[in-house]
């Protein structure tokens, strides 16, 4: 089959996918082979083509956010041939502490999508077949592919920030989850404050409704309820802390952050301000949003690339030159 390949992280300017051939995967029991049709590029496969997170396997086809068709093997309810799509976290024990206590996100022994097992940068991909997730009928693929990380994780971080109807909501960066989140928060009824670099994702915020946009060293005019912060860097969070109320919580979307810096604690976070990290998601995160991004018609701003093209379509994440989210086509 084709594949982009991963064989040794290095700066996505290098170009280290290797666009080639690679063994097509064999049906194992309890999993599913997927005719691969889109693939979402988030930035967590940035952080592991250069290098950011520790390599877990070599050679690696990356890509979690996988639209396809189940072409082999059988899921719990789903023939050969329903299309089906996968997310980051492709598996779990099911048995840890955590397992046990409903919290399989923060698994002892879990598998990542395109991380510790092959994923969907490539025209077939296996999964796990209870981790594969129906997706709605009125979403093309290219639609698809982005909630399948970028939306789930950007719910999952509405949920952790303990987001009420009705309160202002913080969005700092504004990529490819912020972009979607906004509209649930919409439905939710929720003030939506927006601070991002490069003009054109403050022309999208401005477009999708932000009550307020401004650029990432400007404070919102009010104080938050809740923020939610989708850059890797401890400034941007920082700058989300001493925008909240007190009592409000700040959640960090981001499985890399570069660092936090020292801050001034009496000032932002004392008056019980918290800050809390989001860690992966969970099939009920996935299941919850899906109905969720059907129900109010959910439509992510997307940018296709063929597969022949996954190295630019990385380097246009790493730029943030392209509004919504990218996602190769197969």
């Amino acid at each position: 089959m084709r594949a982009a390949i991963l064989n040794s992280p290095a700066s996505v300017l290098d170009r280290p996918l290797e666009i080639g051939r690679a063994p097509q995967p064999e049906l194992q029991p309890g999993r599913v082979l997927i005719r691969v049709r889109a693939c979402g590029v988030c930035r967590t496969d940035l952080h592991i083509v250069e290098g950011e997170l520790p390599p877990r396997r070599r050679p690696l086809i990356p890509g979690h956010q996988i639209v396809g068709e189940i072409a082999g093997g059988s899921a719990p309810g789903l023939p050969l041939g329903a299309r089906v799509g996968v997310s980051w976290l492709g598996g779990v024990d099911g048995g840890c502490p955590y397992c046990r206590r409903g919290a399989e996100n923060l698994c002892d022994a879990p598998t990542f999508t395109g991380y510790t097992v092959d994923g969907g940068y490539a025209e077939y991909a296996l999964a796990r077949a209870d981790f594969v997730h129906p997706l709605p009928g009125a979403l093309d693929d290219l639609q698809a592919a982005p909630l399948l990380c970028a939306g789930i994780i950007g719910f999952r971080s509405l949920r952790v920030a303990g987001v009420e109807p009705g309160e202002s909501v913080g969005l700092f960066g504004f990529g490819a989850s912020a972009h979607l989140a906004i509209s649930v928060l919409h439905a939710w009824k929720c003030k939506v404050y927006v601070s991002t670099r490069g003009a054109s994702h403050r022309r999208l915020a401005a477009s999708l409704g932000a009550a307020w946009v401004g650029a990432e060293e400007d404070r919102p005019p009010v104080e938050l309820d809740r923020a939610i912060t989708f850059a890797p860097s401890g400034d941007v969070v920082i700058a989300a802390l001493s925008s909240l109320r007190k009592g409000g919580v700040v959640a960090i979307n981001a499985i890399h952050l570069d660092r936090i810096p020292e801050f001034d604690y009496d000032r932002l976070l004392w008056g019980e301000r918290q800050i809390r990290s989001v860690a992966n998601m969970t099939r009920a995160d996935a299941r919850d949003f899906l109905q969720i991004a059907a129900a109010i018609n959910l439509r992510p701003k997307v940018t296709a690339f063929p597969l022949d093209q996954a190295n630019e379509a990385l380097q246009a994440v790493k730029a943030d030159s392209i509004d919504g989210a990218a996602v190769i086509t197969l």
